[in-house]
């Protein structure tokens, strides 16, 4: 098949998908919705324990902090997504908090991928190198590498914001919904899935299988320290395969189509696949109210600060 065209991007991106078509606006917004609550009271609610992990000086909680930072910022921007879903994919906002939205969007999935990687990536050394860890292991260098995770994603999504805004879609009522993607952003795409998601996916992988040999042979740990071990790995894996997973899966589908299938085969193939990418999107959304529960909760330092939180709370209230 010949490559697609990219030059109707300017001229037929409007007939390529049929955004009246999706019967799942009300269970995308519902998914949004819980998010939105689940994802406030979690991060509220695990506030406590990772400032009282800071200033313990855990390396851990640095990580947690950046993590909770981030997944705020986009918690606060999906009150207009719900707006969105509920107006049928239409943007009555500004276009420039469209682009806003859409930069937290994807700007945090990527750090969130990122730090994830960075906090298991320090148990493995923690746990399979105890000695030599020390040297990397140290407070500063982990407010220094959650810096640079800022930085590095954050600075790559904004030149993506630049190369979209060179091909602006002619239907303004959209947001981050350009059909046909453009050949830049296609590119992008091959790149997002093969370094933001494959490699994490990999480095995970590794670390985690090296930690639970490991533990294997740590006789001096209990049963529930091991537990708390295998609880840790199922859980990233788990926000991998459900959050992450079905989103890099479908976007890597739509980049080889774009490039291999010619225009009126690509839009069908897009017009299928839009409510399937659409509920991916918001699955990826929900890490962003699991992130403070899954580190936080399976330590039981951090367990029990959340508890003398609450009941000092229910003192002072009393």
């Amino acid at each position: 098949m010949q490559m697609m065209d990219t030059s109707i991007n300017k001229t037929d991106n409007w007939t390529c998908v049929n955004f009246e078509i999706n019967p799942v606006n009300d269970l995308l917004m519902s998914i949004y919705i819980i998010t939105l609550i689940l994802g406030i009271i979690f991060n509220l609610l695990t506030a406590w324990p990772i400032v009282q992990q800071i200033r313990n000086k855990n390396v851990l909680g640095v990580y947690l902090l950046s993590l909770s930072v981030s997944d705020l910022l986009y918690i606060l921007t999906m009150p207009m997504w719900i707006y969105y879903y509920h107006h049928d994919h239409k943007w009555t906002f500004s276009k420039g908090l469209c682009k806003l939205a859409g930069f937290f969007y994807y700007s945090n999935m990527y750090i969130s991928i990122c730090l994830l990687c960075c906090i298991s990536i320090d148990r493995c050394f923690v746990v399979t190198f105890p000695m030599r860890a020390k040297i990397f292991h140290r407070f500063r260098y982990a407010w220094i590498i959650c810096g640079l995770v800022y930085i590095l994603v954050m600075g790559l999504h904004i030149l993506v914001l630049h190369m979209e805004s060179l091909t602006e879609p002619l239907d303004q009522q959209r947001c981050y919904e350009t059909y046909p993607m453009t050949k830049y952003v296609a590119l992008f795409n091959f790149l997002r899935v093969a370094i933001g998601f494959l490699l994490p996916l990999l480095v995970l992988a590794v670390c985690y299988y090296q930690i639970l040999n490991k533990v294997q042979e740590i006789r001096g740990l209990d049963v529930q320290g091991k537990h708390k071990i295998k609880l840790l790995s199922v859980g990233v894996i788990a926000i991998f395969a459900i959050c992450f997973a079905p989103y890099h899966i479908l976007l890597l589908l739509r980049s080889i189509a774009f490039n291999r299938m010619d225009r009126k085969h690509y839009c069908s193939f897009e017009q299928a696949l839009h409510i399937y990418f659409s509920c991916t999107l918001a699955l990826s959304s929900i890490n962003s109210a699991v992130d403070p529960l899954l580190y936080v909760l399976v330590s039981r330092s951090a367990r029990e600060n959340m508890k003398w939180c609450c009941v000092g709370k229910q003192a002072e209230q009393s």
